[in-house]
Order: structure tokens, then C-alpha cells, then sequence
């Protein structure tokens, strides 16, 4: 039974966020930041630590999650700045 004086985790949710953002991006940050305060206060004690297993995975997958994206992001605007230099010099 959980300590009543410590605050619910929301191991379940961050969870559900990690796996959805494997579909809708837009969900990664939000495991990873709320996953990151989570785990912050349960080693300060003061969250429940029963779903702290639950809760660095949906942290991890988030994380992973928004780097790919963000490293696909930068790719597609890499290709994008050396399509428009290649028109550029092809045009000059």
C-alpha cells in the first residue's frame, strides 16, 4: 500500500505518452519532461516510487522519440538549404 503523505506517480500516463508519441511525435516531450520530474521527485522521496519502473520507460521511449525527431528535422532542412543552394548556383 502506498504511503499516504507522498504523491501519486503518474507512471501510467507517461507511459501511455512514451508509446503514443511512437505514433504522434508531438507526445515524446511531454514523457520525457514530465518522466524527468517524476523520477526527480521520487529520489527526493516525495512521490510514490511504486511506478518508477513504468515511469523510465515511458521517459525513455519519449526521449528517443524526440531526438529521432528532432535529428529528421534537421536532416529535412539540411536538404532543403542544399536544394536551394544547388538552384541557386545552377540559375546563376
Amino acid at each position: 500500500m502506498p504511503n499516504s503523505h507522498l504523491t501519486p506517480h503518474r507512471g501510467v500516463l507517461i507511459l501511455v505518452l512514451g508509446i503514443t508519441s511512437l505514433m504522434f511525435t508531438i507526445t515524446g516531450p511531454f514523457a520525457w519532461i514530465l518522466g524527468r520530474q517524476d523520477l526527480a521527485a521520487m529520489d527526493a522521496g516525495t512521490m510514490d516510487p511504486e511506478g518508477r519502473s513504468i515511469t523510465q520507460v515511458g521517459t525513455i521511449i519519449g526521449m528517443i522519440v524526440t531526438i529521432l525527431a528532432l535529428i529528421g528535422i534537421l536532416f529535412f532542412l539540411g536538404i532543403l538549404v542544399l536544394g536551394a543552394g544547388a538552384a541557386i548556383v545552377s540559375n546563376g
